[in-house]
């Protein structure tokens, strides 16, 4: 049996409760995926690959060189997505200027601060990384809690494009991911998450949280797993997708 990340973490007692109660097994990939990527901006990857030591010197939320490796997967992601009309969602957060509704996200981290947007800065953290910038015809949502879900329109979105499942990608993997996959599930979404595609500023909790959602609410599979079933869709599932552009007015008749 192939080794998956989180093996090296789990306990021979783990492993066999898991066996044992059943934990894990796949539950299908959507028939009509939708690409969800969650909050791939400057304020969690810097705006360089570099060492997360000294990445988080200049932004406090950075994961560091290991979400460029994810980044590269996720633009692939989003391009086979394009490719064949399914459709990609991007999630980033917003803020006032003033900062009054970051909230409770300042309760349990001394520089949340530093994630209101300030005129010295050269990028706005909030702003998704212009490696995998959206396209006209994608899909944003601006959150404010972890999960893309919670007061959002997202859920309208998905009805309203007809999808029964979302892939997931993005960060981090055990704060606004596991989130939002744990809201899907609720919602009787098919989950997948590309594991590859996810990153988080903790070793231990990517992996952990990676092990928590396959044994419970998503299939964790590789990217090159979800680009193979995606090249294996039938063509023209999503006709009423965004058109990424401005149609001219309609003439009225009458």
């Amino acid at each position: 049996m192939t080794e998956r990340i989180w093996d090296r973490y789990l306990t021979a007692r783990d492993k066999a409760v898991f066996a044992a109660g059943g934990f894990g097994t796949h539950g299908g990939f959507p028939k009509r995926p939708a690409l969800v990527i969650v909050d791939v901006s400057y304020g969690f990857a810097g705006d360089r690959p570099e060492p997360i030591l000294d990445s988080i010197k200049r932004w406090s939320n950075s994961c560091g060189e290991e979400s460029w490796a994810a980044i590269a997967v996720i633009k692939a992601l989003a391009e086979r997505f394009r490719e064949r009309r399914l459709p990609v969602i991007y999630s980033t957060g917003q803020v006032r200027p003033d900062g009054w509704d970051i909230a409770s996200w300042a309760w349990k981290n001394t520089r949340t601060g530093e994630s209101v947007p300030r005129p010295t800065q050269a990028l706005d953290p909030n702003t998704i990384v212009a490696d995998i910038a959206p396209q006209p015809q994608d899909l944003v949502i601006f959150k404010q809690k972890p999960s893309v879900f919670f007061g959002t329109p997202l859920a309208s979105y998905l009805q309203l494009l007809g999808a029964d499942g979302v892939v997931v990608t993005g960060t981090t993997t055990s704060g606004c991911v596991r989130a939002t996959v744990l809201d899907a599930f609720s919602m009787n979404f098919r989950v997948t998450v590309a594991e590859d595609g996810c990153f988080d500023r903790s070793q231990a909790s990517h992996a952990i949280n990676l092990c928590d959602m396959h044994a419970k609410y998503a299939d964790v599979i590789s990217s090159q797993e979800v680009l193979d079933h995606v090249q294996r869709l039938p063509e023209n599932l999503f006709p009423n997708l965004p058109r990424g552009h401005v149609p001219a007015p309609l003439r009225a008749v009458g």
